[in-house]
């Protein structure tokens, strides 16, 4: 009986070791395959260039017993007006305040119950909190008829446009050039610490984070949340169901453009690759997420998300953990996957998310 137990276990471990080297062969072959960061930099703001506008801000403010709330708009382009919500501390007059920008997710808003309570909590611990619309969302969703839904109108827009020269990108990449313009308006401002701006999205919020924070070294702390994954791990292994979800009629009508009967992996391929180019290479999670070190870094994940699968949030979690390490900063980058939870904002994640910004910001 001895012999055969030490057998068994000798045949697991030399699994469990086979299994753990296909992993490192995999990760090591990721790598291998990242372009350079900087010019990843390069290429994502070459990618979102457009002519830059002032951003001309309209604020309107009013002191609660609280917290003073400010609403108002500023242009990120000439024809973009971005809706804005800032709650600062009552007894902030005269003083430059740190800046955490929350971004919500999709189906979200800023005036949504979770950003505002962000928002508020942010500042009663003296942080100025700023929140936008993403694109065709809450004050951007526009007029639109019964059952139809702007954001993926506007992706399938943006599917069917042939014009290169008026190409939009409304998944993702154009709120992520808003959020550039906000940093540039909010260290215009006589409020804030320029040096101090973090941001932190849920979601949808969560991968802008990435996308934006990553490339702007103005913002100096980070926080996405539900939102690290792989594009290319999830379509490479029968994964990207819950992400296409996100935006199922821009899928479906893409599906029915390519005279196909259903949404699959590689009509998704298609749509991806014209609406979001590059996601699935250099604009990957895992290659722009290198981007931040060695800036203060939080990533949390749930075990079973079904929109940002867990294997591919940690070739994002090994991707940061190689380039933290190289730049001797390992003690600035933290990572949890809170287990047998959805894709969720979770009670745990709320308050790491505050006390990470505490710390560092």
């Amino acid at each position: 009986m001895k012999n055969i137990h030490a057998q068994k276990t000798n045949k697991t471990w030399a699994l469990a070791a086979f299994v753990f080297g296909i992993i490192c062969f995999t990760l090591s072959t990721l790598h291998a395959q990242f372009l350079p960061a900087d010019k990843v930099r390069q290429d994502f703001k070459a990618l979102l260039e457009r002519p830059s506008v002032a951003p001309a801000p309209s604020i309107q403010s009013f002191t609660t017993d609280s917290v003073v709330i400010e609403k108002g708009y500023f242009y990120s382009e000439a024809n973009e007006k971005v809706p804005v919500l800032i709650y600062k501390p009552v007894s902030s007059e005269n003083k430059k305040l740190p800046v955490v920008i929350c971004l919500h997710g999709t189906g979200g808003s800023k005036d949504q119950a979770v950003i505002k309570n962000l928002l508020y909590r942010f500042s009663k611990l003296n942080f100025m909190a700023v929140a936008i619309d993403g694109r065709y969302f809450g004050e951007r969703s526009g007029i639109s008829t019964p059952g139809q839904n702007p954001y993926n109108k506007a992706i399938v827009e943006a599917w069917r446009n042939k014009d290169n020269a008026q190409q939009e990108y409304p998944f993702f990449y154009d709120t992520a050039y808003d959020l550039w313009k906000l940093v540039d308006y909010l260290v215009t401002r006589p409020d804030v610490e320029p040096a101090r701006i973090g941001m932190m999205g849920i979601s949808k919020g969560g991968i802008e984070t990435w996308m934006a924070a990553s490339v702007d070294t103005r913002i100096k702390v980070a926080v996405p949340v539900i939102a690290a994954q792989s594009f290319k791990w999830s379509l490479e292994n029968d994964r990207w169901q819950g992400r296409a979800k996100t935006i199922q009629g821009a899928h479906d009508e893409v599906a029915r453009d390519l005279g196909e009967p259903n949404v699959n992996a590689g009509n998704v391929k298609k749509l991806w690759e014209k609406v979001i180019p590059g996601i699935t290479d250099e604009f990957d999670c895992p290659s722009m997420i290198r981007l931040f070190a060695p800036r203060p870094l939080l990533l949390l994940s749930t075990e079973n998300d079904q929109n940002c699968p867990l294997p591919g949030a940690l070739l994002t979690f090994e991707a940061a953990t190689n380039v933290y390490k190289s730049a001797g900063a390992l003690d600035k980058l933290k990572t949890d996957v809170e287990p047998n939870q959805p894709h969720r904002f979770t009670p745990k994640h709320t308050e790491m998310t505050i006390e990470w910004f505490k710390k560092w910001l």
